[in-house]
Order: structure tokens, then sequence, then C-alpha cells
């Protein structure tokens, strides 16, 4: 039986554990207490079938080991033969995988598979045309935790598989200073402050700013790590970098689009995060063909 495990991008880890809840909850929500009452009813127990997935248009394919989890829990008879891996770019009609197996489970597994892999393929395809369109800066685009609820780890690697770099992954692994922040704590220097004698030596501090006083302000505090330029034009963004002078990392975020991308990394900024990757990352078309 193939391991989920091989078909994973190998610079980018997703934890098997995710895989495995992600398809539980799937399945569960599609199965629910009757199970595949189409398939049951018209489909004989020992009808045997084979499938191809295929994409049908270009990009990034991601997903693939969820698809594969999907078809091993309905069936362990299931045989799966992977033509790529996930972070792979594919044309218009390349098979990705060939399955066989029990008619029954692969007909039964077929939406829950492709939903996994047109929604992660959707998000690594939009990622690597943001990328592209920054070939030849030194700037990373990184996603954020504008997400999907309960699929952040997936989508955060499909980001990777497309190219980019992920910013948290939750509210627990960096602390990020935003404007309500910075009002409710008094100021800038003050929020940072705070923030310091509660960080630990591992903990890196990034804190949004609106304005090139505000920039000032935490370059002269000294108690920052990066800077989060938040909607600033081309002219600030060029400001920014100019006035920073290398101390502190800096990170354009608002505005961040396909169109602006490549006039933001010409900039010089270190980061332009962009919450599109993941909120507004339109599915990728792909489908389950069967070959009787």
């Amino acid at each position: 039986m193939m391991n989920p495990t091989s078909l994973l991008y190998p610079d980018a880890f997703l934890s098997p554990l995710a895989i495995d809840a992600a398809v539980q909850r799937a399945l569960d929500e599609d199965l629910g207490r009757a199970g595949d009452i189409t398939s049951l009813a018209t489909i004989p127990e020992a009808t045997r079938a084979q499938a191809i997935l295929v994409a049908r248009q270009p990009g990034v394919i991601a997903g693939l080991p969820l698809a594969l989890v999907t078809l091993q829990r309905l069936s362990p008879d299931i045989e799966v033969r992977a033509h790529v891996r996930d972070a792979a770019r594919v044309a218009r009609g390349q098979q990705v995988l060939t399955i066989s197996g029990p008619a029954r489970a692969i007909l039964t597994a077929e939406r829950t598979a492709l939903n996994f892999v047109g929604r992660l393929s959707g998000v690594a395809t939009l990622t690597a045309d943001y990328v592209a369109r920054t070939e030849g800066t030194t700037m990373r685009i990184c996603c954020t935790r504008k997400t999907t609820p309960g699929l952040r780890a997936l989508e955060k690697y499909a980001v990777r598989c497309g190219g980019g770099f992920n910013h948290r992954f939750g509210l627990d692994d960096a602390i990020l200073i935003k404007d309500n922040h910075i009002a409710v704590a008094g100021g800038v220097r003050a929020v940072l402050e705070r923030a310091r004698s509660h960080a630990g030596h591992l903990v890196k501090i990034e804190i949004e700013v609106d304005t090139l006083a505000q920039l000032r302000e935490v370059l002269d505090s000294g108690l920052a790590d990066a800077v989060l330029l938040d909607n600033m034009d081309l002219a600030t963004l060029r400001e920014a970098v100019r006035l920073n002078e290398g101390r502190l990392e800096l990170e354009a975020s608002g505005g961040v689009t396909l169109d602006s991308i490549a006039a933001i990394a010409a900039t010089g900024v270190d980061y332009a995060s962009a919450g599109a990757l993941t909120h507004s990352a339109p599915n990728f078309d792909c489908a389950l063909d069967i070959e009787m």
C-alpha cells in the first residue's frame, strides 16, 4: 500500500496527524449515518473499477496525500499509482493518479478526494503566480491567518507547495502587535516594552505601523525584530526601506494583489503577506474519470 508521505512536497512539512484528522472530518461529513446510499443501491459489491485523477487546467498540484488517505480509508484494497507528487507543475489534461479497486469505494471517495486536491492545488497555484511576479528580487511571499477554519495546516502547506512562505500558524508562535494592541496598551513604545519584557528569547516581536512617524518610533526603541508596514503606498514603502537601513525585517501588508506584487517587491521590503493566497484562491479544476 502506498505511503501518503511519499506524495508530500519534501521541502514542506505536513503532519500525518493533520492529514488523518482532516480526512476523518471530511468523510464523517459526507458519509453521515447511512453511507453512500447511491453506490450501495446501484453498484454490486464485487464490481471493480479503474479511475484517473486528471488535471483540467495547468497549475501546481497539492493535496495528493489527503486524496490517497481518503481512498485508503474507504477500502484497503484500493491501489493507487501516482504520476506526480505535491508541488509538481502539471499541464491541462495531465494524469495525476491512477486508482483501481472496489468501485463502490472509489465512487464514495471521489468528491472528498477531489475537494482536497481542488482546494489545496488552488492555493498552491495562486501562490506560484504571486511568486513568479517577484522573480529577480529577494522578497518572500507569505500567507496569513486568513485561512479556512480547521484547514490552516493544510492551506499553509499548500502555500509552501506553491513556493511561498508561512507567516504565523497561530497566536502562539510569535508576537504580532497590531494597531488595536497599540491603542489599548498606550502607544508604540509602551506596547513594545511590555512585549519585550514578556517574550522568551526565541520569540520574535513584530509590530504593525501605519505611518513613517510610527516606524521611526519603533526604530528608535530598538525593541522590535520586524515591522509590518500596513497599507502603505509604493513611495512610502521605499522611504520606509531607506529609513530602516537594514536594521529590521520589513513586511508589506494590505493591498497586496497579483497586480501590485511586482511593484511592492521592487521597493526592497523583505516580505509581503497576502491573505488572498488562502481566502481567495480559486478552486483548481480536476476530475476523476472512470475507465472500466
